[in-house]
């Protein structure tokens, strides 16, 4: 029985978290990061003049309030309205909330940040159950996303523990954890608001899938292979449903027939076995309904084909003097290596190609830049990560604690505040905070 519970090439600084509040989800003050404070760009003098005052218009920039963050939801011409000056007396009648019919409000509260709905929860008892509400779930699953986040996974002394950072807001969330097992557990992935995780549970080996919002879990059904595998998660958000796709055995052993999890059935399907291929890395990209891998031998790319359940080679010669590469999966059909080149530390450089489908080639689209790749890898051999969501490239480096991101349609690289990348055994990986996504 299943269990339940900025700049193209200067890069500006990310700021971060303000206050936590105790019980709920906070914004995270484990590590307090400075905001940035903009110059005022004046003329040079300052305004002195009585028209400043309430009653009369204030165009001195160092008075105007301005909301940064697009709300959620909207578009590009509402968004525009949000960022113009307001006066910070103007408040909402209470009497005027009273009023509002229970699909407006619901409507409104749907394009309310995720993680800003459960401060809003203790105003009444009437929010306090929105979560429960079919309406307001109905209307959040017709608002766009929040935008991405990037969700912090570490273990301290055995409790799991759990930070996420709102790119749209550039604010660092702390979610609690104890709602899951007690399990020596790994991340696996995040795809449509739901979380992956992998673990023993005494001997036995299990996949645990939840939403952190809803603080809702439960597990998998027993392979039919019971040994650790590479996995990851995808999920179908028109049809409600997710996959789980277990590849090869962690250990290398390539005889295992590929598995496949479908939630609507709530069963394992077997399907081909691999080809006997030497793998690069671990690491997969899922998109356009394909699963790629790296290998050597023969060398190129291994794609799955979900829809039919069949392996097949893709020649694409990797780079010369390529060191590490991580493949990262962007919008629609778009795959992308990420990795480093060069023999020598003086001489290396991170790199981004795109593949070419037509001609099987990977075709260089970025470089970083030096100051950014110095200061995230300040030795030749250290480690980092990299994964992507939406045409976003996130590089992480444990030893120095830090976190590059990189637009691929902007060309925007840009720091994010590393508040919470600072444990070794840190796992990262982007997720989009959504109510309404079940798992089941």
């Amino acid at each position: 029985m299943d269990g339940v519970g900025e700049s193209s090439e200067s890069g500006n600084g990310v700021s971060s978290s303000q206050s936590k509040k105790n019980g709920s989800f906070g914004e995270d003050d484990s590590d307090r990061c400075p905001k940035q404070v903009s110059p005022v760009r004046g003329g040079g003098s300052r305004n002195t003049s009585p028209l400043g005052r309430v009653g009369s218009r204030n165009t001195s920039p160092s008075r105007q309030k301005v909301i940064k963050t697009k709300p959620r939801g909207l578009d590009e011409e509402t968004a525009a309205t949000f960022g113009k000056a307001v006066h910070p007396d103007v408040q909402m009648e209470d009497s005027i909330w009273a009023m509002l019919p229970e699909d407006l409000l619901n409507e409104i509260l749907a394009r309310v940040p995720p993680f800003m709905i459960f401060r809003l929860r203790s105003v009444c008892k009437r929010w306090n159950s929105i979560l429960q509400d079919s309406s307001f779930l109905k209307f959040h699953s017709q608002v766009p996303s929040h935008g991405p986040c990037l969700l912090t996974f570490w273990r301290n002394s055995q409790t799991p523990q759990c930070s996420v950072f709102s790119l749209p807001l550039k604010t660092w969330y702390r979610i609690p954890f104890m709602f899951l097992p007690p399990w020596a557990f790994w991340l696996v992935g995040s795809s449509g608001g739901l979380v992956c995780f992998s673990g023993l549970d005494g001997l036995t080996f299990k996949t645990l899938v939840c939403n952190p919002l809803t603080q809702t879990w439960r597990t998998l059904p027993t392979m039919h292979y019971n040994q650790q595998r590479q996995l990851i998660m995808v999920v179908d958000r028109t049809d409600r449903s997710f996959k789980v796709i277990a590849t090869s055995d962690i250990y290398g052993d390539k005889s295992l027939p590929t598995e496949v999890y479908d939630s609507k059935l709530n069963i394992w399907s077997l399907h081909q076995v691999m080809p006997a291929v030497n793998l690069c890395s671990s690491k997969m990209a899922y998109c356009d309904s394909k699963l790629y891998l790296e290998t050597l031998s023969p060398l190129g790319l291994m794609m799955y084909r979900l829809d039919t359940g069949y392996w097949e080679h893709i020649p694409a010669k990797f780079p010369r003097s390529l060191l590490d590469g991580y493949l990262v999966a962007g919008t629609q059909k778009r795959l992308f290596l990420v990795g480093r080149i060069g023999l020598y530390s003086t001489l290396q450089s991170m790199r981004i190609w795109e593949l070419d489908h037509v001609k099987i080639t990977w075709v260089e689209i970025s470089r970083m830049p030096p100051k950014y790749f110095r200061a995230l890898l300040r030795l030749s051999a250290e480690r980092f990560e990299c994964f992507g969501q939406d045409n976003l490239i996130c590089f992480t480096s444990w030893n120095q604690g830090k976190g590059l991101l990189y637009d691929v349609d902007k060309k925007v690289w840009s720091w994010i505040a590393g508040c919470a990348l600072q444990s070794y055994n840190s796992q990262v990986c982007f997720y989009e905070p959504r109510f309404d996504a079940s798992i089941y």
